[in-house]
Order: structure tokens, then C-alpha cells, then sequence
């Protein structure tokens, strides 16, 4: 082992013990218990776990952020995320925030806990859930109705433009965005529950039309009968030039995080093939 791995893993663990005792110190402000095993989201930036107040079963999450990016939408996505209805989703509760001068800013967030467990235990599936028709049906429903409703807020950034540009080769034009909808922003399989509930709405807001369901359908590409699923479920948004532009965008992003950030590295090749099959 390197001697920069050994650092590395040091750090993690490090900063896993400090992030599990923001945990504690948030129960503690609500006056909740931990009543199950805490998780830790991506690249440790946020922990979260089951917690029990007077008999009732709640969820604790409680995110960290450099002072100089904890702002803006994606800061308060979770709570801005009570206004939406007719969605199974989290409800938050109460917040808190505090900092570290100059270092980091941590913000708590308790809310309601969903029935259910994450259909994968990672953002990529790699197997076929059996999931019922009316899973699906309610997966359809929820993003038109999510697609349909007004918001300020913003979830495209011009850095996916750029990436998106990248991806396709600098000798072919990159589509113009058409159309814009309200989207989850990352509708990942870890994200989505069975029972059906959408967790996670940090990123929600105006994006490009298609974003969610090109979303899992790139995060299903090593599951290719749930990927199929999806695209005949979606086709009417898929296959035209507003979703192949949305898929286009995705794909870039991930590819992104698989080439640069090791993010799952298995899903670089499947993204490559989309992309060259949609450009």
C-alpha cells in the first residue's frame, strides 16, 4: 500500500469520527436517538441515520460544506423540497446549522423517515430489482407531475454545457437547450425507494427537459433489462432530440466523475457507447 493511500485512508476515517459526532451533537439539539447504523453519503460530505423521538420514527441527516460553498440551492434544496406535494417524498422538520470559522459549515436536517429500502445500495445499478408495474406507474406520474411545477431554482449549470460540448467531440455541434422542466436532479438508484419514495432533494430545479429519467437510464447501462424498461417507459421523451440532448448532458457529467473522480469506473465504457450512439 502507498504511502498516499495510507494517508488517504487515515483522512477518511478521520473525517468519518468527526462526521459521526456532528451526527450526535444534531440528535442531541433535536432531542432524538440514533437508532440504527449511520450512513455516509458521497465522498463522506453528509451522515445519516435512523433516529426515534417519543415513539416516533424520524430520519437525521446532517451535511458538511467548505464555508465558501455552503449557498444557494443546493444548500437549502431539502427544505425548499416541502413544497412539493402528491410526491412520496421526506418532509423536513427542523434544521440547524453551525460552523467552524473559516473552515467548514455543517447543516442538520430532521425530517420524516420513508418506509422502504433503497432499491441499490450504490448511485449504479447492477442487477435486475423485480420491481411491479405500478412501481413504474408511479415512477411516470411523479416526474410529469415534478416536470409540470413552477420553481425558481436552478439545477443546470453552465459547466455541464461545457462537458456535454467535450463529450461529443469539438468538430460536432452541440444541440441548442430547447426546453426546460423542474427536475430531481439526481435520480439515482440510492435515491429511490421500494415502496416507490424519491429521497435526497438537494439539486432539485429547472434543467434540462429529460435530465431524470436519462439520469437512471445511465445509472441502469449494467443492468441492461431494467435500462430497456426505462427507455420504453420513457421513449416519448427519450427518443427525441430534447432527450438525447438530456442524455447527451448526463452522460458528459458522469463521465466526469468516472474518468476524473473514480467514481465508478465499470460505467466509463457503457457511457461511451451512448454517447457515440446518440451523437
Amino acid at each position: 500500500m502507498s504511502a498516499n493511500h495510507s494517508e488517504t485512508t487515515e483522512a477518511d476515517r478521520q473525517f468519518t469520527l468527526w462526521m459521526r459526532s456532528n451526527l450526535h451533537a444534531a440528535a442531541d439539539h433535536f432531542d432524538v436517538a440514533v437508532s440504527g447504523e449511520p450512513v455516509m453519503g458521497w465522498r463522506l460530505r453528509s451522515i445519516s441515520a435512523p433516529v426515534e423521538r417519543n415513539g416516533a420514527d424520524l430520519w437525521l441527516r446532517v451535511v458538511s460544506e467548505q464555508v465558501q460553498y455552503a449557498e444557494g440551492d443546493w444548500w437549502t434544496g431539502n427544505v425548499d423540497a416541502n413544497a412539493i406535494t402528491g410526491i412520496a417524498k421526506p418532509r423536513v422538520l427542523d434544521t440547524d446549522e453551525w460552523e467552524i470559522p473559516n473552515f467548514r459549515r455543517q447543516q442538520a436536517e430532521l425530517m420524516t423517515r420513508m418506509a422502504g429500502t433503497p432499491i441499490s445500495p450504490t448511485d449504479v445499478l447492477r442487477y435486475d430489482p423485480p420491481l411491479p408495474t405500478s412501481w413504474w406507474d408511479e415512477l411516470r406520474h411523479s416526474l410529469d407531475q415534478l416536470a409540470a411545477m413552477p420553481t425558481q431554482r436552478l439545477n443546470h449549470d453552465e459547466g455541464g454545457t461545457k462537458r456535454a460540448r467535450e463529450a461529443r467531440g469539438p468538430d460536432i455541434p452541440l444541440p441548442p437547450i430547447e426546453r426546460w422542466e423542474t427536475v430531481h436532479g439526481d435520480l439515482q438508484w440510492a435515491n429511490i425507494l421500494r415502496p416507490f419514495a424519491l429521497l435526497d432533494w438537494e439539486f432539485w430545479g429547472r434543467g434540462v427537459a429529460g435530465t431524470d429519467p436519462a439520469t437512471l437510464y445511465c445509472y441502469s447501462l449494467l443492468a441492461p433489462r431494467t435500462a430497456d424498461i426505462i427507455w420504453n417507459l420513457f421513449a416519448d421523451i427519450l427518443d427525441t432530440d430534447n432527450g438525447r440532448n438530456a442524455l447527451l448532458h448526463v452522460s458528459a457529467r458522469l463521465l466526469h466523475r468516472t474518468t476524473n473522480m473514480d467514481d465508478h469506473p465499470d460505467l466509463e465504457q457503457p457511457l461511451r457507447r451512448l454517447v457515440a450512439r446518440i451523437s
